[in-house]
C-alpha cells in the first residue's frame, strides 16, 4: 500500500463518506482516494519519496490537514485523522437508533400550591432517532407515548390524571411527537423542532437537546446518550382544569418542565432479551 489511513470522528467513529487528498510540496494533487465503509483508506498510487499535505473532506465536516513523508519504500502510514462536526457539534454515527425504555425517561414537573413541586413519569414508550448521514439537520426522531402510564407515585392522583380533566386516556390513548427539524445550537447541543399530539391537539413543541457521548454496552451493542428538556402549557392542549386554593393560588401549575434521558442503542431494534 501506498497510502494508509483512518478517518475518524473525535469520539471514534468511522467516517465512511471521507475522501482524502494528497498534494505535493507545489500544491499539485497526485492522490484521491475515498474511504470505505469502516473509516479506512488504503490505496496502492505509487508516490515518489519526498513531503506531502493530506486534506481530507466530509460533507457535514470541517476539513482536516495533515502532513505525511513518504519514505524510500513509497510507502505513507498517516495513521489516525479525525474530523469535527461543521460548527463544533457532535452527534453520534449516521443511521438508525432504537430508544431503550429501561433505561430511559420521560418525566414531567409541576408545581403544587406555588410552593413544591409534583414530579410524575411515563413507564411505558417507544421510540427511534435516525442520523442523517449527510446533512445531520435532517436527521429524525419518533416517539409515541402511553398516556394511561403516567405514574407519580400516588395512585389517587395518577387516576385523576388519566380522567377527563387531564389526558382523557380513553379518548386519548398515546401522545406522539415527530420532529421536522434539528439545528445546530452550540458543541453537542441541539434543538430539535416537531409536532406534539397531546390531548387531541398538535402543536410545535421545540426540545433543548444535549448529545452526552457513546460507548459499548454489557450486551454487545453501543449505545448514545441524551437528554433533553422542554416546556409545555397545560392550556396550548385544551387541559384548562384547575382547583383555587386560599389567596388565589392554583392548585396545580400551569406550567410542565419535561425532562427526557434517553439512551439508545444502534440499530433497527433493541437487542433480544
Amino acid at each position: 500500500m501506498a497510502l494508509t489511513a483512518r478517518i475518524r470522528t473525535r469520539d471514534g467513529w468511522a467516517v465512511s463518506h471521507a475522501v482524502v487528498t494528497v498534494t505535493d510540496m507545489t500544491g499539485t494533487q497526485v492522490l484521491r482516494a475515498e474511504a470505505d465503509p469502516e473509516g479506512a483508506v488504503r490505496d496502492t498510487t505509487p508516490l515518489t519519496p519526498g513531503a506531502y499535505t493530506v486534506i481530507v473532506t466530509a460533507v457535514g465536516y470541517a476539513p482536516a490537514a495533515s502532513s505525511a513523508i513518504v519514505t524510500a519504500s513509497g510507502r505513507a502510514e498517516v495513521g489516525t485523522l479525525t474530523l469535527a462536526r461543521q460548527g463544533g457539534a457532535e452527534l453520534p454515527p449516521p443511521g438508525p437508533w432504537t430508544v431503550d425504555p429501561a433505561h430511559s425517561s420521560v418525566a414531567a414537573v409541576a408545581q403544587h400550591l406555588g410552593i413544591s413541586s409534583v414530579r410524575g413519569r411515563f413507564t411505558d414508550f417507544t421510540a427511534t432517532v435516525e442520523i442523517a448521514p449527510d446533512d445531520v439537520t435532517k436527521s429524525r426522531v419518533e416517539a409515541v407515548i402511553r398516556a394511561a402510564s403516567i405514574d407519580t407515585g400516588n395512585g389517587m392522583r395518577d387516576t385523576h390524571l388519566r380522567s377527563a380533566d387531564f389526558l382523557d386516556v380513553e379518548r386519548y390513548p398515546e401522545i406522539t411527537y415527530r420532529s421536522t427539524r434539528v439545528s445546530e445550537t452550540g458543541p453537542d447541543r441541539w434543538t430539535v423542532r416537531g409536532e406534539l399530539g397531546l390531548h387531541g391537539v398538535v402543536r410545535q413543541v421545540d426540545l433543548d437537546l444535549a448529545y452526552l457521548g457513546t460507548g459499548a454496552d454489557p450486551w454487545g451493542g453501543t449505545r448514545a446518550a441524551f437528554r433533553a428538556t422542554t416546556e409545555l402549557h397545560r392550556e396550548d392542549f385544551a387541559m384548562n382544569y384547575n382547583q383555587v386554593v386560599q389567596a388565589g393560588i392554583a392548585a396545580i401549575g400551569t406550567t410542565l418542565r419535561v425532562e427526557l434521558d434517553v439512551q439508545a442503542v444502534q440499530g433497527e431494534s433493541l437487542p433480544a432479551a
